[in-house]
């Protein structure tokens, strides 16, 4: 056998193990798997979602359980281990996922790969028992995801009665009627030249940062005219709220938006025995330009209650805290309005306005709060730099109530250069003021019967027997009956939103 044959045999015999040593070795080298298979472990490396809300508006008493899809996004190049896909409460949710085929509540150690995605199927299944009377309940639950020390939640909403569901541009000239809950699991604009109308008996519940956007006209409860005297509870106050119907929320402020009327094209709103309440704000205008004719708002026989909303924002500009009303160079008509429990402002005007109030009553308790701010507080200094001049301002109050929680509840800023700031036969807590304005009492506690600081939602705003407030008001703009239909006294009414009589 020749020499070279001997040698390439022996050569084979030596790399063949070799060559299986080095076979055995690439298969678990890194460099030899898909960057896309490789784990990270980085915390940085979060998980994104095709939405941040998964939510079920199916009228779920009738078909039982729904499905729906959420994308779970991987834009990491590596590949992420999700340790844990849960509800958040497992042992009583009503929601349950089904990933990669398998259902539960839960999944454990779902790999995603780099930049890929995962289908998450969620259902919502609502027993027969569970639908509160006359109103679209909500059930609520989070989806957590559980990815190298982050948790991620995606929340999850479910409706359970059958409602009307309005989501963004409304038709023109829609009318909500009281045959069903209206509900808004998002914002909702009414188109320049069309009107809203919402009639005697409607409900509105709108989910979290929710708003009623009125580029037209909002008419709220334009023709009711009740005969006589009505309880706080009349079927046909239009009331306004947020969709958390739980006990524990029936109080809580900032759970939607509010109303906001556009600078440009809303014209003639009117807001009538209406409830808003556990809003960020109550009503707001927002003409930042100064743009005339300014938005105009008529407000009769209304309740604003629990409204707190700090640092809120619009279009990029500056922001502004919460308020009953939130005026920015808006007109404001108050005839027998109650604020209470407003935790920064009951009303807020800015870059001037016009404000008209007759027979309010300002009874700002707040007891969730601290609150520092006045209750009224107005500036004419503009609040954009785009601000058309001049910034006209002018202030009336009649007949009415200021009080609250903190010894000053007045601010005029820059007073002195308003076209008009009329104060007459009111009761005004202040001591900025106190002798400022003659002909009203001044830092005389009017004694109401339960303020809301010691007696929660069940307050009552009217004048207790022993009230000094008692007919110091004085007839103006033939305001026959006080909030809740009672005729008022035709010479020396009781100021402030409600009438008695002493006896």
């Amino acid at each position: 056998m020749p020499c070279f044959y001997l040698i390439h045999i022996a050569a084979m015999r030596f790399l063949l193990p070799l060559l299986l040593v080095f076979s055995c070795l690439l298969t678990v080298l890194p460099g030899c798997e898909p960057k896309e298979d490789l784990l990270t472990t980085d915390p940085g490396a979060k998980l994104e979602f095709s939405t941040d809300t998964v939510l079920f508006d199916t009228v779920f008493t009738q078909v039982g359980t729904v499905t729906k899809r959420l994308w779970v996004y991987n834009r990491n190049s590596r590949a992420v281990k999700v340790e844990q896909i849960s509800v958040a409460n497992p042992a009583v949710s009503e929601y349950s996922i089904i990933v990669n085929g398998d259902g539960g509540p839960l999944a454990n150690n779902v790999e995603i790969r780099g930049k890929d995605s995962l289908l998450v199927l969620v259902r919502a299944k609502l027993g027969p028992g569970a639908q509160a009377e006359g109103k679209p309940f909500l059930i609520a639950d989070q989806l957590r995801f559980k990815t190298n020390g982050n948790d991620q939640q995606v929340e999850l909403v479910a409706y359970g009665q059958n409602a009307f569901f309005h989501r963004g541009v409304l038709a023109c000239n829609e009318v909500w009627t009281k045959a069903k809950p209206h509900v808004l699991p998002g914002s909702v604009l009414v188109p320049a030249g069309c009107v809203l109308t919402i009639e005697a008996g409607a409900r509105v519940y709108a989910h979290a940062g929710a708003a009623i956007v009125v580029k037209g006209t909002l008419r709220v409860n334009p023709d009711y005219a009740p005969r006589g005297e009505i309880k706080p509870t009349d079927p046909n106050i239009v009331r306004f709220s947020g969709d958390r119907l739980e006990a524990f929320y029936n109080e809580i402020p900032g759970q939607w938006a509010g109303i906001q009327f556009d600078s440009v094209s809303s014209r003639n709103n009117v807001v009538r025995y209406a409830e808003i309440k556990n809003s960020s704000f109550g009503l707001l205008t927002y003409n930042p330009g100064n743009r005339q004719p300014r938005p105009r708002v008529t407000v009769e026989n209304t309740i604003l209650r629990n409204i707190s909303g700090s640092r809120l924002s619009f279009a990029s500009a500056q922001a502004f805290e919460g308020a009953g009303v939130l005026s920015i160079a808006g007109e404001y008509t108050l005839t027998n309005c109650l604020f209470t429990n407003c935790g920064e402002y009951a009303i807020f005007g800015l870059s001037g306005g016009t404000f008209n109030l007759n027979f309010c009553t300002i009874a700002n308790f707040t007891p969730q709060f601290r609150r520092e701010t006045e209750s009224l507080t107005f500036s004419n200094e503009p609040v954009a730099k785009w601000t058309q001049l001049p910034i006209v301002t002018r202030i009336s109050i009649r007949n009415s109530i200021i009080w609250g929680s903190v010894p000053e509840e007045l601010l005029f800023q820059n007073g002195n250069e308003y076209a008009d700031l009329t104060i007459q036969n009111s009761v005004l807590r202040t001591q900025r003021y106190k002798t400022s304005f003659p002909g009203n009492l001044i830092n005389t506690d009017p004694k109401f019967k339960r303020p809301a600081g010691q007696f929660a939602d069940r307050f009552d705003y009217n004048l207790d027997t022993l009230s000094a407030a008692s007919n110091t008001a004085r007839p103006f703009g033939e305001v026959a009956t006080d909030l809740l239909g009672r005729p008022r006294d035709l010479n020396t009414p009781d100021p402030g939103a409600y009438e008695r009589k002493n006896r």
